[in-house]
């Protein structure tokens, strides 16, 4: 559940009411409509690969950088198997083609106006502005703060490439979707510990510093507070108390249907049987 894959709108809900007018419409306005509405949801889908493909260029960089410590870079394979496992054999999908799962796990919480403002700032924060501090960092030489969020970056970034792939796979049911960001923020909270921890034990400013290195100073502390209290609200605030119930909720309602019908139809089959032998008798 990250701010990444929260802020992008799914294409379906776009292109649907163009297509329903144009079809009320007919002839040569539906055309028209079917023509504009092509180009906006491939830009959409094209807008996500590009984002999958930088992620996956992000996570390559800070692999090969040295940046990230050994459990850090291990960790996403762990958390995969884990995921893999729970998916085969704790909550199996029943869902029997990519797109009713697709459309079950956008179904699985739908937030207000302010849900989303609080998605895009965490967004900002958790993504953006850190990404902004490790490139400042390279540019100015400060070596300490590239290191100190790094592993940040490229946990949240592993989240987000596994969030996208796993939400266009029938094989992942809502609660092993919900459980993806719940593991990455789990491990990511401990990672803004030592984060903290650096930027506020280990580094110190000179004295008579210039008001730009006061102000980059000021700004990685701020940068990490934010991170740690904005993760730490959408663990205990938002993801454990609100969308992981909803998520087991749609998980266990959706099986009880399908039990349900499994039920009718084994209590329809022997009333069909007599009726079969009865037409091939006479």
């Amino acid at each position: 559940m990250s701010g990444v894959s929260l802020a992008v709108p799914p294409s379906s809900d776009n292109t649907a009411p163009p297509s329903a007018i144009a079809a009320a419409a007919g002839g040569t306005k539906q055309k028209q409509q079917q023509q504009k509405a092509a180009p906006s949801s491939g830009g959409m889908m094209g807008s996500l690969r590009v984002i999958e493909l930088q992620l996956v260029a992000f996570i390559l960089v800070f692999s090969a950088s040295g940046l990230v410590p050994l459990l850090d870079l291990v960790f996403p394979a762990l958390t995969s198997a884990y995921i893999l496992a729970l998916a085969h054999f704790a909550f199996p999908s029943h869902s029997t083609s990519s797109s009713s799962s697709s459309s079950s796990t956008q179904e699985i919480f739908k937030g207000s106006a302010l849900f989303r403002m609080y998605v895009i700032a965490g967004t900002t924060i958790g993504l953006f502005l850190p990404l902004a501090y490790v490139l400042g960092g390279f540019a100015r030489g400060d070596e300490h703060a590239v290191r100190s969020a790094t592993p940040h970056l490229f946990l949240l970034s592993f989240q987000i490439l596994t969030e996208n792939i796993i939400s266009s796979l029938s094989l992942f049911s809502p609660p092993v979707r919900a459980l993806v960001p719940m593991i990455y923020t789990i491990r990511r909270i401990f990672v803004d510990i030592d984060w903290i921890n650096d930027v506020w034990i280990n580094k110190s400013l000179p004295a008579n510093a210039p008001v730009q290195d006061t102000a980059w100073y000021w700004f990685g502390k701020g940068l990490a507070v934010a991170n740690m209290a904005y993760f730490c609200i959408n663990l205990f605030g938002f993801l454990i108390p609100r969308f992981l119930p909803r998520a087991f909720e749609r998980y266990f309602q959706e099986r009880g249907e399908i039990y349900a019908k499994t039920a009718e139809d084994k209590r329809s089959a022997p009333i069909n049987k007599p009726k079969l032998t009865e037409k091939k008798r006479d």
